[in-house]
């Protein structure tokens, strides 16, 4: 979903009042089927945008026709800066976004350009490949965080790394990031700048404290940092094995740029190395490939992956007689 499209359907439905489907079909030069899941986009991301059925239907904002945006509320205007935001690389919907601005009564525009610079997206994964642009979930949480992002508050955070309990700690929310289908916060610890997954923080409260910005700081260059950490963390070990020809493909699409295939036709095994955070982590998901994949070292991932076919034979094996 583009995010400019949307910015166009909010315009043609502010200018317009009421509006079919297949009049934003037209009017955005895309198919019917687009057009409405764009228009449930803008009502996902808190514009008061709602359908009426039958003889005379469509879909118009409440309130009725406006011909600007002042009748956004600012919290709407929030939804629809932090929405557009991340993918605003196109001159069109920068363009879009600065008739927006101009647009809002002038005690909102601070806040939609706040709100437009607080979130940029990453088109890649973190093995190197294309990322899903479609968030994962968020927690309840979100929009506590995305608001102290916007307005500069300290907030109080509860967060968790799979496994572990809930740590409570106060950080200094700096900006968010869309990356491979999941929303990250950058915030200031007192251990350096961090990032935490949206949906594993449990509670975010604001402390009214104002964030304490480092100077200069510019939330691309901050997040390249922190994603080179986390890349490096994910290729802290490496296993090597041989594989069955004809696996190369699921490899590739399960370890992206992780994983180097020895070069060679006609073999019966192939040699392979895999990067991973830990050789336990590499073979727990090399295990799905079976005996397509031998791992030959370190000794640690073998001993591993015998412990845990040990264990699902025990729990799937035949009953004893």
């Amino acid at each position: 979903m583009r995010a400019d499209r949307l910015v166009a359907a909010l315009l043609f439905l502010q200018t317009r009042g009421r509006v079919t489907v297949a009049e934003v079909a037209a009017e955005l030069e895309v198919s019917e089927r687009t057009a409405r899941r764009d228009l449930e986009a803008l009502g996902a991301a808190g514009i008061p945008v709602y359908a009426t059925r039958g003889r005379g239907g469509g879909w118009e904002l409440v309130g009725g026709a406006r011909t600007d945006l002042t009748g956004l509320t600012e919290a709407e205007i929030r939804a629809l800066f932090l929405v557009t935001g991340p993918w605003a690389a196109s001159p069109e919907l920068r363009t879009a976004l600065r008739k927006l601005v101009r647009a809002l009564p002038a005690p909102l525009r601070a806040g939609a350009e706040a709100a437009s610079r607080a979130e940029l997206g990453d088109a890649t994964d973190w093995s190197g490949g294309r990322a899903a642009l479609a968030p994962a979930p968020a927690s309840a949480s979100a929009s506590v965080v995305e608001r102290a992002v916007v307005d500069g508050v300290r907030l109080r955070l509860g967060h968790a790394r799979p496994g572990e309990p809930v740590g409570v700690r106060t950080v200094d929310p700096l900006g968010l990031v869309s990356k491979a289908g999941a929303r990250y916060l950058v915030a200031g610890t007192d251990r350096g700048l961090r990032m935490f997954r949206l949906d594993r923080i449990a509670s975010a409260e604001p402390t009214g404290e104002p964030v304490d910005r480092p100077e200069g700081f510019d939330l691309a260059v901050a997040w390249r940092e922190l994603a080179g950490r986390m890349e490096e963390r994910l290729g802290a070990a490496t296993v090597r094995g041989r594989a069955e020809p004809g696996v190369e493909g699921l490899l590739r699409r399960l370890f992206g740029s992780r994983v180097r295939i020895a070069p060679g036709e006609g073999r019966l095994s192939i040699e392979v190395e895999v990067d991973g955070p830990s050789p336990e982590v590499v073979a727990a998901q090399l295990a799905g490939l079976g005996a397509r994949f031998e791992i030959l070292e370190p000794p640690s991932a073998r001993t591993h992956l015998a412990t845990l076919a040990a264990a699902l034979t025990t729990l799937y094996g035949p009953p004893p007689p």
